[in-house]
């Protein structure tokens, strides 16, 4: 947009880590994407999200691991994006 300043009020680079925090704390309680009848918040997905993560880690999965899957696109793929570099 022409003329506009950045500045935190209306541009906040995200990554998809970063992306998935805020909208758990500015849209808690709103919808994330929804497959079939499954519907969870962005609350939510960010708590299934970290629980992932915390149990990749238990099983040893560290930074620089690399981790595979081959999945259709339904929640838990959309979620080990997120929890694969938590």
């Amino acid at each position: 947009m022409e003329g506009l300043i950045w500045c935190s009020a209306n541009h906040a680079p995200l990554s998809p880590i970063s992306f998935l925090k805020r909208s758990a704390k500015v849209h808690r309680d709103r919808t994330s994407p929804v497959y079939g009848p499954v519907e969870y918040t962005w609350g939510e997905t960010h708590a299934r999200c970290v629980r992932l993560a915390s149990a990749l880690a238990q099983l040893g999965i560290s930074r620089g691991d690399v981790v595979a899957t081959l999945a259709p696109n339904v929640p838990a793929m959309y979620e080990l994006h997120f929890a694969v570099p938590m």
